[in-house]
């Protein structure tokens, strides 16, 4: 039997992205963990300004801060405001709006 062909890092980058739903966020260092690569933060904003279809507003930096700046950091908080996301200040209220990836190999 042929040996199952590895995904490419880019593909699970946007799998673990299409996995945050309508209403949560998750942060670049996440993203990267779930998808395999712990410490590939840059990586994972690499592949969002590349990547078309993406809910990238639901990307946010460490501790909930949106890291983009001028209109498009306007545009990122509208977009979650819209999503019914909740601010505390700048950042957003991850307690109550991060998203948790299941653990490789967990079990639903």
């Amino acid at each position: 039997m042929p040996a199952r062909k590895q995904l490419s890092a880019e593909t699970r980058i946007c799998s673990a992205i299409l996995q945050i739903p309508r209403g949560k966020v998750s942060t670049y260092g996440a993203i990267a963990k779930a998808a395999g690569l712990p410490g590939h933060a840059r990586q994972v904003a690499k592949v969002l300004r590349g990547a078309y279809g993406l809910p990238w507003q639901r990307v946010l930096g460490s501790g909930g801060e949106i890291k983009l700046r001028g209109d498009s950091a306007l545009e990122q908080r509208f977009r979650l405001e819209s999503e019914g996301v909740r601010f505390r200040g700048r950042k957003v209220d991850m307690k109550a709006h991060e998203h948790k990836f299941e653990k490789p190999g967990a079990r639903r």
